[in-house]
């Protein structure tokens, strides 16, 4: 209890840091509006599309709007970075939500009037999507440019709280407000959202212009790429590539979970959207708890997360009742929760601060459609063995990941202490214990 109640505090005090960041106080709430509006969009997109779609065409329109909404992103980050690059952070952050409040609300004053068709619907979601990548990448490199390396971990919590909150909050606000007003309204809120984000982060930008303090607000800062930045440091390129893998097997079960409701358990849709829930609220405590790991090895976290997550899914996978399966599925979102704060902090403590936002861009490029192939081949697999079989496999696959990523460290440790005495002390105070997949300090 003396523990819990030491965390809390520190806890606390992490946040209270925040706090006193003048740029973080205009940033951080605009940032939350903007995610729970996003969370009410993930309903209202897809219900949308349902409703104009052409008799017998709901099916591909749907999936072709929910795809439009998420996948560009990687295709803007390789296309536009000649010209994304040479925006700061805050920068980012305003062009993305600029474009989304402007294409959203020209989805909603079109949807509204009864004027929107399904091409220009699915169009508009793709270009509001194409800077997402950058935005993305802006928001986590300010939290680098103005919090020192003990506190990018509470900052980053803080934004994955805010995206797993939105998922509980989101889609039960666009239910009731869809059903008054229609989906047309919901998505206006969405775009009302991110014109607050990128109101707060133009001023931002605007405060930041004249008293540029790192060499990423430099013009004259090199012009190396993203992708060059990661190829050159084995650490990032080993993460980059376990991040892959695992949401590439996290994929599948958003095809199998359905499946498995509906015809392993019998189960209604109000069934499904409780494991939804359980799980969002377990990821958000999670995302919350990652402060209080920020001390420990950052691989060492990563490692569990990627083994608690596959075991966490195992009840799913062996059995067909449906409290173990609700218990293994929040417990499995508290376990995921500090991913992303501990992974992201790995990138911001080992890149150069002037190529930083173009890494985080490039990681979402490949990260994100990892979990959209895992997802297309769910399809197929769940054909051909099941929904509770699929869960299983993704369970034990992932398990393995974990181990093998373990082993890996374990011999790379063995490695740095044979070959080079004098290193671990750089290693430790350059942002991570040590290298992934056999990778040696770059």
């Amino acid at each position: 209890m003396k523990q819990l109640r030491n965390g809390a505090r520190s806890w606390i005090g992490s946040v209270g840091q925040l706090g006193r960041r003048p740029a973080l106080r205009w940033i951080l709430p605009a940032q939350l509006v903007s995610a729970l509006g996003d969370g009410m969009s993930m309903v209202a997109v897809a219900w949308l599309a349902v409703q104009i779609a052409p008799d017998g065409q709901a099916g591909v329109w749907t999936g072709l709007a929910v795809a439009a909404y998420a996948l560009p992103a990687p295709v803007g980050a390789a296309l536009l970075a000649p010209l994304m690059r040479r925006l700061r952070a805050a920068q980012l952050v305003a062009a993305d939500a600029s474009v989304r409040a402007v294409t959203l609300g020209t989805v909603a004053v079109l949807a509204v009037t009864g004027l929107l068709e399904p091409a220009v619907f699915v169009a508009l979601l793709a270009v509001s999507s194409l800077l997402h990548a950058w935005g993305s990448a802006g928001v986590y490199t300010l939290v680098a440019e103005l919090l020192p390396e003990d506190d990018q971990v509470t900052g980053n919590a803080l934004l994955s709280t805010f995206a797993q909150s939105a998922f509980v909050a989101g889609p039960a606000l666009a239910g009731g407000l869809t059903a008054l007003t229609g989906p047309g309204w919901v998505i206006g809120v969405d775009a009302a959202s991110f014109a607050v984000l990128a109101a707060a982060a133009w001023a931002l930008a605007a405060r930041q212009t004249a008293t540029a303090t790192t060499a990423a607000d430099s013009p004259d800062a090199p012009a190396s790429s993203g992708w060059r930045a990661i190829l050159d440091r084995p650490r990032l390129l080993g993460l980059l590539a376990v991040t892959c893998v695992f949401f590439f097997l996290y994929g599948p079960v958003e095809v199998a979970l359905p499946v498995h409701v509906a015809h392993g358990l019998h189960g209604s849709p109000g069934l499904l959207g409780l494991y939804w829930t359980a799980f969002g609220i377990g990821a958000t405590l999670g995302s919350l708890g990652a402060v209080l790991l920020r001390h420990l090895p950052p691989w060492q976290v990563v490692v569990a997360v990627i083994v608690g997550w596959g075991a966490a899914l195992l009840p799913l996978g062996l059995t067909d009742a449906v409290v173990p399966g609700l218990v293994g599925f929040a417990a499995g979102g508290l376990i995921y929760g500090p991913f992303t704060a501990i992974s992201t902090a790995l990138f911001q403590r080992g890149t150069p601060p002037q190529v930083l936002s173009r890494v985080l861009a490039a990681r979402s490029a490949l990260t994100t459609p990892a979990t959209g192939l895992g997802t297309l081949l769910g399809g197929p697999v769940v054909t051909a063995i099941g929904g509770r079989n699929t869960l299983l496999i993704s369970a034990l696959l992932t398990i393995a990941l974990g181990l093998s990523v373990a082993a890996a460290l374990r011999f790379g440790r063995r490695g740095a202490g044979t070959a080079a005495a004098p290193a671990p002390a750089r290693t430790v105070s350059q942002g991570g214990p040590l290298v992934a997949v056999g990778a040696q300090q770059s």
